[in-house]
């Protein structure tokens, strides 16, 4: 099983990143995520989709500027992040769940820096 981010790097205040998250080894996973953690912080939940249906959550402080998608034949989600200021800087990563080996679990990415600064 592998889990998979990139599109993370420096950017200015107002700019936009897109990551990606690639799944492999999941006989079908059903639910995808994206956190961060900020120096000093703790771990959030940023946004997250279902695979069946794409149902979507928002944490209140990206709504609006972040949207959460989906590619199921790619087995990837993407985080199109738009209008970024400071407090974005972060780790993010990605968490899938789904059934590996008939046993259904979650597992993180190694995670991508987000920068957002002048």
């Amino acid at each position: 099983v592998q889990v998979v981010e990139s599109g993370g790097g420096l950017v200015q205040p107002g700019g936009s990143l897109r990551l990606s998250c690639t799944a492999s080894g999941f006989s079908a996973n059903s639910y995808t995520r994206w956190d961060r953690q900020a120096p000093g912080k703790e771990r959030e939940l940023v946004a997250a989709i279902s695979t069946v249906g794409g149902t979507t959550t928002y944490a209140a402080s990206v709504k609006g500027r972040f949207t959460i998608s989906r590619d199921n034949a790619k087995n990837t989600v993407y985080l199109q992040m738009n209008n970024l200021n400071p407090e974005d800087t972060a780790i993010y990563y990605c968490n899938v769940e789904g059934w590996v080996l008939g046993s259904y679990s979650a597992y993180w990415g190694q995670g991508t820096q987000v920068t957002v600064s002048s």
